[in-house]
């Protein structure tokens, strides 16, 4: 099986199109029409971790945050991300990252962080905006349902936990070709009438051109009538945190060490205890202070995030408790999720733990 091969599953785990404007994910380095010897996952891919992989006849190096993050405009090995990606060049090593394209993914980091809390009834934090379009077109009452079976297979109409949804009304249309034309209805040169039906689908944008595709390959027309338009909805079901549940509330102090202990914390920073039960909780793996307000909107009792500084813990405006866990405790099974995901799907060869600890952080 070759690297490109693998990327296309990894994809499925984690579409780049969910990935934030600001990010680097995907294939970072390395040849992707390479065969695949093995696959080693791991949180970060530094030169220790490349080391590994050399040892464990890995080529392919799954990583969640990026090595490369910034513009690379020299390689010479003057820091750790030149080194490791020097490491990597040399040894044929390809180095592929996931990062924000899973923390989006509604089963990817948030959700990992609240399973960990045992979190029930859990909805996405800051759902991802400008991601959804809608297409309209208009066809013969007979070509009607094979135009929606198509774009339903090609991934519109999506709503939620609803497949296939459209909107779709009925009226005519006019027409009158040009002496080149080759109408399916009517003669060239004529004004003609005909009976239409309108459809009406929304769409993730990533999936426009094979969206088009599907309606030009199946309408009858010689000439397909079609609009786009960008929606100002939210996407339910994309997004970064999440919030959830406790199945019994607890006192702030018990869920606080609770947490310490299912994140295996080297310790909580947090705001001050407001002296009421924590029942609802929202989560954001990673660095989540822009989302402090989302989380007071959604009612949340606590915040667990990290990379808070001083003056976020007053944003809580004391009607939560903000709790810094640490950035790699936050995400700490992620890597967890990224192996049991490609060890089902059967792949002949080994897909390997990292050993490395990669937190940079330490604690007395």
């Amino acid at each position: 099986m070759k690297i490109k091969e693998i990327l296309l599953i990894l994809e499925e785990m984690a579409p780049l199109a969910y990935a934030e404007d600001f990010d680097n994910v995907g294939l970072l380095v390395g040849n992707q029409e390479n065969v695949a010897t093995g696959i080693l996952v791991c949180h970060d891919a530094l030169e220790s971790v490349i080391d590994e992989a050399i040892s464990k006849k890995c080529n392919l190096v799954v990583c969640f945050h990026p090595i490369i993050f910034l513009g690379l405009k020299k390689i010479t090995g003057k820091d750790y991300v030149e080194r490791s990606v020097l490491k990597a060049i040399k040894n044929d090593i390809a180095i592929y990252a996931v990062h924000t394209a899973l923390d989006n993914h509604k089963d990817g980091v948030n959700k990992i962080f609240s399973d960990a809390l045992g979190l029930i009834n859990t909805t996405i934090l800051v759902p991802k905006q400008n991601f959804i379009q809608k297409l309209v077109t208009y066809t013969v009452p007979e070509n009607a349902e094979q135009i929606r079976l198509a774009l339903g297979k090609a991934g519109a109409g999506t709503i939620g936990n609803y497949a296939n949804c459209s909107f779709n009304s009925e009226g005519f249309s006019t027409y009158q070709g040009n002496e080149h034309s080759n109408p399916t209805i009517g003669n060239k040169g004529e004004l003609t009438q005909t009976n239409e039906v309108k459809i009406e689908v929304v769409f993730e944008k990533h999936l426009q051109s094979k969206i088009l595709k599907a309606l030009f390959t199946n309408h009858v027309y010689e000439e397909v009538a079609y609009e786009i338009y960008d929606l100002q909805n939210s996407h339910q079901n994309i997004g970064l945190g999440m919030i959830g549940e406790l199945e019994k509330p607890m006192s702030e102090v018990q869920f606080l060490a609770f947490v310490k202990d299912k994140m295996q914390c080297g310790g909580i920073r947090h705001s001050a205890l407001l002296g009421k039960p924590i029942k609802k909780v929202a989560v954001l793996g990673g660095s989540g202070s822009f989302a402090i307000k989302n989380a007071i909107q959604a009612n949340a009792d606590v915040f667990l995030t990290a990379d808070l500084k001083y003056h976020n813990f007053y944003e809580g405006e004391n009607q939560l408790v903000l709790a810094d866990i640490g950035h790699f405790e936050s995400e700490r099974f992620t890597k967890n999720y990224i192996v049991e995901f490609l060890k089902k799907k059967n792949l002949n060869f080994a897909i390997i733990f990292s050993e490395e600890n990669t937190n940079p952080v330490k604690y007395l």
